[in-house]
């Protein structure tokens, strides 16, 4: 919890004491490129990095960029096999990820692209659980929890037999939320639903009244007509608290790491400058909160 809460409290103050007003970057975007960028990683950042995609690929249409979702670790494992250009992530790279692309001779930037404020999702049909505070989170997901039914968390709640679904082991949302609520990433029980894709969590929780699981707030705001989301610690997920960082702790940012080799390619410049350039409006347009104006502008500053 450690040194990512302290990245993640870093780029929140940030956030509240830059600039809200947000300007167009005004850059130039070269088309008719074409070539492969290949691309994998975090199921969270995948809404992000498609709609940049598909945006390019619009400006230039022989462009050819595959996305994966293999999870933010599964990313990463490719990204160090040198197999992608860019990795998707939903937490900064870990210390022993970052040791073997050392190894493997692989120089990296990370771009910040958006805020997410992870969410917790029940059932719509739940007329029960509103709010639930960390504690009780814990309570529920810790290893060896003794949590099996609502009524467990609550007397006042049903007797009824609780349904998990949480993201893959591969996931840096499941470090994330792990480190965060169990205080060490991995902790947790193991009787639940797991996977890296969200859409399968969502038909999970969907699909069963007494289901509770987590992901990205993107994909509640996708699929919110068929999910509940719950207030944690009387702070409701939105794009408002999730930006002014009172939605805590599970306000965070995410990333994409790029190989630097693949910067002297064309094509990953021009892509990578029109991901940052649009990365403002396209976050919004699929869920998430843009950065302050700055902070995109520091990062193409960093590209050129």
């Amino acid at each position: 919890m450690k040194s990512l809460t302290k990245k993640i409290v870093t780029l929140l103050t940030f956030a509240l004491v830059a600039p809200i007003v947000l300007t167009a970057c005004g850059g130039q975007t070269a088309t008719g490129l074409e070539g492969e960028i290949r691309i994998d990683g975090s199921s969270t950042v995948f809404p992000i990095t498609e709609a940049v995609a598909e945006e390019f690929i619009g400006l230039n249409p022989d462009m050819q960029i595959p996305v994966g979702v293999s999870g933010t670790g599964g990313g990463f494992k490719k990204f160090i096999a040198g197999e992608i250009d860019i990795a998707d992530a939903s937490r900064p790279i870990k210390d022993e990820e970052a040791a073997a692309a050392k190894a493997a001779g692989i120089e990296y930037l990370e771009l910040t692209v958006a805020f997410d404020g992870l969410s917790v999702i029940v059932n719509k049909d739940n007329t029960w659980v509103n709010n639930l505070t960390t504690d009780q989170l814990k309570m529920i997901w810790e290893p060896g929890s003794k949590v099996q039914t609502w009524k467990d968390i609550d007397s006042s709640w049903p007797d009824e037999k609780i349904k998990l679904y949480a993201p893959g082991t591969d996931s840096g949302t499941f470090d994330y939320f792990t480190e965060e609520i169990n205080g060490e990433s991995g902790a947790i029980r193991q009787d639940f639903t797991g996977s890296e894709d969200d859409n399968v969590l969502v038909q999970g929780i969907a699909g069963d009244k007494n289901a509770i699981g987590f992901f990205g707030y993107a994909y509640y705001e996708e699929n919110k007509d068929k999910l509940k989301i719950v207030s944690i610690n009387d702070v409701k997920p939105s794009p408002k608290t999730i930006e002014d960082g009172t939605y805590t702790p599970l306000s965070r940012p995410l990333f994409i790491y790029v190989n630097k080799a693949s910067l002297d390619k064309k094509e990953v410049m021009e892509f990578l400058k029109f991901y940052i350039e649009n990365a403002k409006d396209l976050a919004t347009e699929v869920g998430y909160i843009q950065l302050p104006a700055k902070m995109y502008d520091d990062q193409l500053k960093l590209l050129k």
